[in-house]
């Protein structure tokens, strides 16, 4: 999709390559995949912006993760924005238009018409400067300086009009006073007007001036809704920039304190310590999760946290089992667990959907991922993890044996023991 835009794209098949490609080449932008072999996308984000040769390069990340905890988290790390994998030739448009990759077809656009200024009686057509930046537009000034004008161009109209009517009805007033005679012969002064006239012209006075003024009242209640909106539109964005700020100095902290707590514990360890001793520990899991999520994601994250502090060496063995429920439904609308009552002969599967339906990489979830991938890198490949799912084939509990009086209460209670996850730590420490 890019080099249909005429760019020049080269790639990198890891992250590591990435940085490497990076010492000695300035690109316009990086488009970062998130699930690469070695280091993922989000460290590779980190490394970049944390690097001031770097750090100034816009990266977009290349996705089929979603939600807004991902994206925020990639934001918070430096990210632009998140792609996803089933991305449109319009959303590639709008991301190169933002990275100024491409001109705006906007800005392209020559005006229609053009203003013409009268020099030495000539008229002379003088085209309008190009903005010399990209700068935002202030609305609230254009309108704002636009209501002003147009409010002294309407006081100039009604001031013109009033002494246009006030020198025409002073003009019929002196002509209705009478005449003092000095000459006996002067004919006599002629009949005075009639007053409807000039009382007519000062009504149809106080009749435009009325309207006007209603016009401006109603033009300053526009300019004030104008300006509320807008007050509205800054304390909002104002508020979005003080969350980010926060969720950034959040992350930083946090960050900073798991740091540090990882640093007190390996000062604290002895040395010359023994291998630890942990016992293999077994995790259930509920019909309809996947095996390497939630309540597993947790007791990883506390086994990996002791084995840190006491300077294990080794390998932490994860292996998901799969029971075989009795399950009632169809393959369209989903399976659920029968009811209790029901025989299991009756059941419309025996089986596991989910579990034939995910592959190795679908079982864990992004933070388990990621949980898995840190550790390796936080102790240079001093504690592995081991991910394996052995299936249905070895059941730890054994299954009752198939009677007409079973039921699927009885056969469940044994698929669920089945259905687990296993803890085991493997030292490679003498």
């Amino acid at each position: 999709m890019l080099e249909k835009y005429d760019i020049e794209v080269d790639m990198a098949e890891s992250a590591e390559q990435a940085i490497e490609y990076l010492k000695s080449n300035r690109p316009d932008a990086i488009f970062m995949d998130h699930l690469m072999p070695g280091m993922d996308g989000l460290q590779a984000v980190k490394a970049i912006k944390g690097n001031p040769k770097t750090a100034m390069i816009p990266i977009m990340m290349y996705t089929s993760q979603e939600g807004e905890l991902y994206v925020g988290q990639a934001r918070a790390l430096g990210a632009m924005g998140v792609l996803p994998k089933q991305v449109r030739p319009v959303d590639v448009s709008k991301v190169l238009y933002e990275l100024h990759l491409l001109p705006d077809r906007r800005d392209m656009a020559e005006p229609v018409l053009h203003p013409v200024e009268i020099d030495s009686g000539v008229p002379v057509e003088r085209l309008p400067p190009r903005p010399a930046g990209s700068s935002p537009i202030d609305w609230g000034r254009r309108i704002e300086t636009a209501v002003k004008d147009q409010a002294v161009d309407i006081r100039r109209f009604i001031v013109a009009s009033l002494d246009s009517f006030s020198t025409r009805i002073v003009s019929e007033v002196r002509d209705t006073m009478p005449i003092q005679a000095t000459d006996p012969i002067a004919p006599p002064p002629p009949p005075p007007k009639s007053p409807w006239a000039w009382i007519s012209g000062i009504l149809a006075a106080c009749l435009i001036a009325a309207a006007f003024a209603a016009s401006w009242v109603s033009t300053r209640n526009e300019l004030a809704g104008a300006r509320a909106e807008l007050a509205g539109l800054k304390s909002s964005n104002a508020e979005l920039q003080r969350s980010r700020l926060d969720l950034t100095a959040a992350v930083k902290d946090l960050t900073a304190a798991l740091g540090a707590a990882n640093s007190g514990a390996q000062a604290a360890a002895p040395t010359g310590a023994g291998a630890p001793v942990i016992p293999p520990r077994v995790e259930p899991v509920p019909y309809g999760e996947i095996a390497f999520d939630r309540s597993r994601l947790e007791v990883l994250r506390d086994l990996l946290t002791k084995l840190e502090a006491q300077s294990f060496r080794g390998v932490v063995k994860i292996t998901s089992s799969a029971g075989l429920f009795c399950l009632s439904g169809n393959a369209t609308d989903g399976y659920a667990p029968a009811a209790p009552a029901l025989l299991v002969n009756r059941c419309d599967l025996i089986g596991n959907p989910l579990e034939d339906a995910l592959s190795g990489q679908q079982r864990q979830s992004l933070a388990f991922a990621n949980l898995v991938a840190g550790v390796r890198q936080r102790t240079a490949g001093a504690i592995t993890v081991a991910l394996e799912s052995t299936g249905s084939a070895h059941p730890g509990t054994p299954y009752p044996a198939r009677t007409e009086s079973l039921t699927a209460a009885d056969w469940n209670k044994a698929a669920a023991a089945n259905n687990r996850v296993e803890f085991a730590v493997e030292s490679s420490t003498p």
